[in-house]
């Protein structure tokens, strides 16, 4: 089974490997191609192709949209795209031996009391304070920023050590429905999914907002784009802050196209809110050597990687 498994994994990323040179991500300066998740922190992208932000700068912009962030992953790992809306710790990964990816914005983070992340307790489990989860297995995904931000969430709340627990549930459809049937007490969901889980019952027990710099997704280009095509990329952020601008401006505007571009659950297509976008910024070097911290931690990473290295303000309009 393991055997047939390194060599499905082999093939996958030797097809791509031969798709990219063929259909590589296009070399003309004046287009750029992305993947896409449907979650909030891609709707600015929408909004600028919507309101013809692109066009006006002479871009063209081509999105594909992928299932998962593995998917997202291979795409740019094999040159098929030119950029993405990732994590600090997905850049990390991809500059492991080189520097392949560098992040040049902030898409998301939590403004207010807008969260990005939560921790939520399974309905009728009787837990509603963080100390009430100490030992208690929490469902996220493995060596991924949910785990990273469930445990500085925890940590934060005085649960440390061994006392934090976790039960790994990749899929997060698979993972809100064993929170609300009970079969897990307790888990970490990002927004659509968590504010959903609260309206069939689940109980929030933190979010993290509760904790300043932790989270946030950010937009990142591969250097092949950014040496090959900076007044694109540079035309392309431009165009992205004119969108974040209109999206904080006037969300409500922008609710039709989010419910089309955005999975959003049923229960919560009417009141699910758009959140607030960060306006010009980049990770800040704390950030980024936290979660140098942390993946030295789970060796994901054999030694820390230097911030200059993977995130730039260059590109920032």
């Amino acid at each position: 089974m393991i055997l047939k498994y390194l060599m499905f994994t082999i093939y996958i990323f030797s097809f791509f490997s031969v798709s990219s040179a063929v259909n590589g991500a296009d070399g003309k300066e004046d287009q750029l191609r992305l993947a896409l998740l449907p979650i909030p922190s891609v709707l600015p992208i929408f909004v600028a192709e919507k309101n013809g932000y692109f066009e006006e700068a002479g871009l063209k912009i081509e999105t594909l949209s992928v299932g998962s962030a593995l998917e997202r992953d291979q795409l740019m790992q094999a040159g098929r795209i030119d950029g993405m809306i990732n994590e600090i710790s997905g850049a990390a990964i991809f500059n492991r031996d080189k520097v392949q990816v560098k992040i040049i914005g902030i898409a998301r983070s939590p403004i207010g009391t807008v969260p990005i992340f939560r921790i939520l307790a399974a309905p009728d489990s009787g837990f509603s304070d963080i100390r009430d989860l100490a030992g208690i297995p929490i469902g996220i995904s493995k060596n991924t920023v949910i785990e990273y931000i469930t445990r500085r969430l925890m940590e934060d709340g005085g649960v440390e050590g061994e006392e934090i627990a976790f039960k790994f549930v990749p899929v997060l459809p698979e993972r809100l429905q064993l929170l609300l049937s009970g079969q897990l007490k307790a888990a970490t969901l990002p927004d659509p999914l968590g504010t959903s889980a609260i309206r069939a019952g689940a109980v929030e027990i933190v979010n993290d907002t509760a904790l300043a710099g932790v989270s946030a997704s950010v937009v990142s280009f591969s250097t092949a784009a950014l040496t090959g095509k900076p007044e694109a990329v540079k035309k392309f952020m431009t165009a992205w802050y004119r969108a974040v601008e209109d999206l904080n401006a006037d969300p409500e505007q922008y609710k039709g196209l989010m419910l089309e571009k955005i999975r959003v659950p049923k229960n919560v297509h009417d009141s699910f809110v758009i959140p607030p976008y960060p306006g010009k910024t980049v990770p800040s070097r704390q950030q980024w050597d936290d979660v140098m911290a942390w993946m030295m931690e789970k060796k994901l990473l054999s030694l820390p990687l230097a911030y200059e290295d993977s995130v730039t303000v260059d590109f920032l309009p």
